[in-house]
């Protein structure tokens, strides 16, 4: 009984191991399918092959480097990460950290920019109204007091 179990698990685990590795193969006819969805005639002999490497006793990393060497690094759904799939790779987190980095300093500028607010006043256009509660109360500085626009935004602001 134990011997006609043994081929039974052992073709099982095969199976398994070759349907794994297919998963993770593209479909070269394809290209939006791995080979063990696609039906294409290229994509029956690379399963094939797969098993026929998987009976002779290769490992799945020996499977993949043979795949890749004769078929290109395109036909594997993970390519590896190299000095030159770097920039692939890191794109997304040097753009989120751009961004992460851009934006809060912009907020930072923007409610933080007196120059231009003093350079408003001193051009005559009012407060709006969130700025108008900000600014009540605060003494302009001398310069700014006398002329003419600024006592006209201050009567405004009253």
């Amino acid at each position: 009984m134990e011997n006609e179990e043994d081929p039974v698990k052992r073709q099982q685990i095969l199976d398994a191991r070759a349907r794994n590795i297919s998963h993770n193969v593209r479909c070269l006819e394809c290209g939006s399918q791995s080979i063990e969805e696609s039906q294409a005639d290229i994509a029956v002999l690379l399963r094939k092959l797969i098993r026929d490497e998987i009976r002779s006793g290769k490992s799945d990393k020996d499977i993949y480097k043979k795949l890749e060497d004769d078929y290109g690094e395109t036909i594997l759904y993970a390519p590896k990460f190299d000095w030159q799939t770097a920039a692939f790779w890191l794109s997304p987190l040097l753009i989120a950290g751009a961004a992460g980095g851009i934006w809060p300093y912009g907020r930072h500028r923007q409610r933080t920019n007196v120059h231009l607010l003093a350079l408003n006043l001193t051009r005559g256009v009012p407060l709006t109204p969130k700025r108008k509660g900000n600014h009540v109360g605060h003494s302009y500085p001398s310069t700014f007091r006398n002329t003419p626009n600024i006592a006209m935004v201050e009567t405004l602001a009253s």
